[in-house]
């Protein structure tokens, strides 16, 4: 096991790694934007260090800055979180290079699997039903054209690099579909230096099911289950379940074998997800790969009693999974709310400013995941994101009810949050029965500017 490793990340997550470490014994060094100077990862860890300012590419996304805080304070390894640099394979090789383990997959992995047209392919080799679509990269919009028809309308560009619904968009007919050809190359390039897009058919009302697998350096690949990350807006996740209220034990093994098998063909070793879209039949199809761990990692937890952080280290650090695919047992329901600073009356504005006043919810079945306290200054520089509030109960109906009650005692103010938003969510009969998709949430907004 590590004796020392560094936390390249903020907030919440950073926080999170940095318990997890202490509990298997392990130090920690947070680093740290001028900004955050104040945040509680860099209250708790063993030690902290400044690596610039503000704006992320200053500090949090500042490769030398980050290996040089590494070099300095001696750590063996270092955790990336997500976002950031976290499926970030150059960053992955630099730590490789100066002789520091990289807390994820290797940067071939991270390579191979990052680049949606590649992972496509490799899936698809391996047997893994994808969305019909390009079979390679689109250049031009003849092309785009020609493979549009070839599929039918509607269809979704999207870039072959990063995520987060940045070049992305879909197309209904010939003239959207050409200028959104073009805009999604120039999103795709601003966002993350690649102008690549490929094309898919799009499928109407689909979910969001991902699977969450766990797998070592000596060929044991584990997978621990689904979440249903239907609830979306503009392509990012507000509320994650599991397990998903439409996926059986047959179909949890169908997909959770083959998320194995994915894992496998590229020999990797980490924690991952492999994420499915199901249609309105529940056919499945491959959609992509997360080398990391996710936000939403915790409803899985919460199932299944494996702490997935310290899982990830002890792999990371060369250690064998002491867990066998029989040992895997999913235990009731969990529900997690993502709790963004953001005024769901006016279009999610983002809100940022200081808390003055704060209460966490508690009480049997609820977990708060954050790095919040009054008197926190909520930056204007990052992710929105405040906290996670999860709920755990024996069915589905009873998170429910805890998650309604937990959200009536979460108090987060002067700023606003998108609290509710979630109480508003939790009460509609749609959801209560589960009958959800990733077009939900525009159905929901809908309805409220009828009212």
């Amino acid at each position: 096991m590590f004796s020392k490793i560094l936390i390249a990340n903020r907030g919440e997550i950073a926080l999170r790694i940095i318990r997890a470490a202490r509990e298997l014994g392990v130090r920690s060094v947070a680093v740290y934007s001028e900004v955050d100077r104040n945040s509680l990862h860099v209250r708790f860890a063993d030690e902290a260090i400044c690596i610039g300012q503000a704006q992320s590419s200053n500090s949090y996304l500042n490769i030398p800055a980050i290996m040089s805080a590494a070099e300095i304070t001696d750590v063996e390894a270092i955790h990336p979180g997500y976002g950031f640099l976290a499926e970030n394979p150059h960053f992955a090789e630099i730590c490789e290079s100066c002789q520091i383990k990289f807390i994820g997959p290797t940067p071939e992995n991270i390579r191979l699997v990052g680049d949606k047209m590649a992972a496509r392919t490799t899936m698809q080799k391996i047997g893994l039903p994808i969305v019909p679509g390009s079979t390679a990269v689109i250049k031009t919009k003849e092309e785009t054209l020609k493979t549009a028809k070839k599929v039918g309308y509607p269809v979704i560009i999207k870039a072959a690099a990063g995520g987060g619904g940045k070049g992305m968009r879909i197309c209904h007919n010939d003239i959207t579909l050409v200028s959104s050809f073009m805009t999604a190359q120039a999103e795709a390039e601003a966002s993350f230096g690649n102008a690549n897009v490929y094309l898919e058919k799009y499928i109407e009302k689909p979910r969001h099911v991902e699977i969450q697998i766990l797998a070592d350096k000596f060929g044991r690949t584990l997978y621990l289950g689904e979440r249903d990350c239907s609830i979306q807006r503009r392509h990012q996740k507000l509320l994650e379940e599991s397990p998903s209220p439409i996926v059986d034990s047959k179909l949890r093994k169908r997909l959770g074998e083959l998320a194995v098998k994915a894992a496998r063909s590229v020999n990797y070793a980490s924690v991952g997800t492999i994420e499915f879209l199901l249609d309105q039949e529940n056919n499945f199809y491959f959609m992509e790969m997360n080398t990391r761990i996710q936000v939403e990692h915790p409803v899985t937890e919460m199932v299944t009693g494996i702490d997935l952080i310290k899982e990830q280290i002890r792999v990371a650090a060369g250690e064998k999974l002491h867990l066998n695919q029989d040992d895997i047992h999913i235990q009731g329901a969990s529900i997690e709310c993502r709790i963004n600073a953001e005024d769901f009356e006016n279009d999610f504005m983002p809100s940022p400013g200081k808390i003055e006043t704060l209460n966490l919810p508690g009480g049997p079945g609820v977990r708060v995941d954050t790095h919040i306290y009054p008197g926190y200054e909520i930056s204007p520089y990052y992710d929105s994101l405040v906290a996670k509030l999860i709920t755990h109960g024996r069915n589905r109906q009873e998170a429910i009810k805890i998650m309604q009650r937990a959200l009536s005692e979460f108090i987060i103010a002067p700023i606003k949050t998108t609290i509710p938003f979630h109480q508003r969510l939790l009460e509609h009969p749609l959801f209560i029965k589960g009958n959800i998709s990733t077009h939900f949430l525009q159905e929901i907004l809908k309805e409220r500017e009828e009212e």
